[in-house]
């Protein structure tokens, strides 16, 4: 048996900081929306489970065998053993939820081999708050501190978009220190397209002043005439829409040749 799955980039449309809670994490109000591209896990049967971490960012990942996928195998029940190679293509620490991505598409594949047991959801949850919704991988609101799941109308199916990065780490837990704690308010309502118009990324002011860069990606972006741009989770990846692929690959061809180290990558909205 041979399972292929690929590890949809997770970006946020929008990201609403409520407020911190008493256990150290905050509320939040967010619209998940995924990309159909990321990196690539092949799962092989084999006697014991396996890991092997290949492709351009493989060397950012200090610990393989602790590596989520590796707890995801563990936290599921399946027959044997699976022999997983993951292409590590999504930049580590990138605000594109590349590690839960990662398990997510672990679960597809057992999920696809042998099903999955009816406390998925919590199993998920337990390696991390974004993995139920990267199971998923579809369009959502996303409630609490992103594990709970609330239904929305995609109207942005299809829309191209450009993923850039400008090669720079930028951890989780800085980002969120540096929020200011002010409650701005909650998602507008409406559909996919209406909420990305008029939400924001309450995480982004912080995310600059710890890694200016990502004003200088936005910026070039902007350039580039999207229907949208904007940070992507805690950063520091940023993206652009763009309503034609066109449109999209103009604009990824100029900022190569404008930002040659920057790392970029294409697809549309699932």
């Amino acid at each position: 048996m041979t399972l292929s799955e690929t590890a949809y980039a997770k970006i946020n449309l929008a990201l609403h900081v409520r407020r911190r809670r008493d256990d150290g994490y905050h509320e939040l109000e967010t619209l998940f929306a995924f990309v159909d591209a990321g990196d690539e896990l092949v799962a092989r049967s084999c006697e014991a489970d396996r890991l092997e971490v290949v492709g351009e960012f493989a060397g950012t990942l200090s610990n393989p065998f602790d590596n989520i996928v590796a707890r995801a195998l563990t936290a599921l029940p399946h027959p044997g053993g699976l022999c997983v190679t993951l292409e590590k293509n999504l930049p580590v620490a990138a605000g594109l939820g590349g590690g839960s991505a990662d398990a997510g598409a672990i679960f597809r594949i057992i999920r696809e081999a042998h099903g999955l047991p009816d406390d998925w959801r919590e199993r998920a949850a337990k390696l991390g708050a974004d993995v139920p919704a990267c199971v998923d991988s579809t369009t959502h609101i996303g409630l609490g501190v992103g594990e709970q799941r609330e239904e929305v109308e995609n109207d942005l199916a299809g829309m191209a978009c450009l993923l850039v990065n400008p090669r720079v780490p930028l951890s989780t837990g800085p980002v969120f220190k540096a929020w200011d704690g002010k409650d701005r308010g909650g998602l507008p309502s409406g559909s996919a397209r209406e909420i990305a118009q008029s939400g924001r990324n309450d995480l982004r002011d912080p995310a600059i002043g710890l890694c200016p860069e990502i004003r200088q990606v936005l910026d070039r972006l902007e350039e580039t005439s999207p229907w949208m741009a904007e940070m992507s989770g805690s950063g520091a990846t940023c993206f652009a829409l763009y309503e034609s692929t066109d449109k999209r690959d103009e604009a990824a061809q100029m900022l190569a040749k404008l930002e040659p180290d920057w790392w970029q990558m294409v697809g549309c909205l699932r």
